[in-house]
């Protein structure tokens, strides 16, 4: 996950409760014109990462997690972890990843202008 310093934050969603409900986990979402994928993990923490997989372009929002914490790309099954882009199947590619926030008026994820 990138520093938070000169980070702007943008609203994804009213809630965890809606994210979960309304547009499931893993889901893609556009933010400030870049496509990003959010999902959920079993500790129930939102997370943000690229929409899709450094190595062949697979969308991660068609994907799934694991148990573990991993979204798992669809089309090769190749695995990140959400908390922080690494390559846990072994195949040394990274995942871009954002900060998640929640706080009383939503849930929000940080982007570098």
């Amino acid at each position: 996950m990138e520093p938070t310093t000169g980070m702007r934050w943008y609203k994804i969603a009213e809630s965890m409760a809606e994210l979960r409900q309304v547009m499931g986990s893993p889901c893609q979402v556009k933010v400030a014109g870049r496509e990003l994928c959010i999902a959920i993990a079993p500790n129930q923490q939102a997370y943000a990462c690229a929409a899709k997989c450094p190595h062949a372009g697979g969308l991660m929002a068609q994907g799934w997690v694991d148990p573990l914490g991993n979204i798992v790309c669809p089309l090769h099954r190749y695995k990140f972890s959400l908390k922080n882009g690494n390559n846990t199947s072994g195949e040394g590619y990274f995942l871009k990843t954002y900060p998640v926030k929640e706080d009383e008026d939503g849930l929000w994820v940080g982007l570098t202008p």
